[in-house]
């Protein structure tokens, strides 16, 4: 295999190389962060930082009138409980669980954090159109 090192004009290093050990050299790149990532998956499992959801679960997310209703079952929280939990009315909580009102980010946020989740797994998903 033939590398060539040289210069850019502007005086920055670089190597030529054939295609194929390039192509090679990241997909090896490419493994190593995959398994950087699947490493940090396991440690956050493993410390309780993340979840994991069966199907059954995911089925019952699905099902769920909104995620905030499913992630309060989920947690065993009464609407009471949740509302004093993050600072919210019982009111604006049933209203942005059953889907009558949109919070906005800062109400989504206290729930979020009230709830040990992110934000992002409050937000319903788009309707189908």
């Amino acid at each position: 295999m033939t590398i060539v090192r040289t210069q850019t004009p502007s005086g920055e290093s670089i190597v030529i190389m054939p295609e194929a050990e390039f192509e090679r050299l990241a997909a090896l790149a490419e493994d190593a962060s995959d398994l950087q990532t699947f490493a940090t998956s396991q440690a956050r499992l493993a410390s309780g930082e993340d979840e994991m959801l069966s199907e059954a679960d995911l089925d019952a997310l699905r099902q769920a009138p909104s995620p905030l209703a499913f992630w309060r079952g989920r947690r065993g929280l009464s609407t009471a409980e949740l509302a004093a939990r993050s600072g919210i009315s019982c009111a604006d909580l049933t209203a942005t669980e059953d889907g009558t009102e949109m919070s906005d980010i800062v109400v989504l946020r206290a729930l979020a954090d009230a709830l040990g989740v992110d934000v992002e797994d409050l937000v319903p998903a788009a309707p189908v159109i």
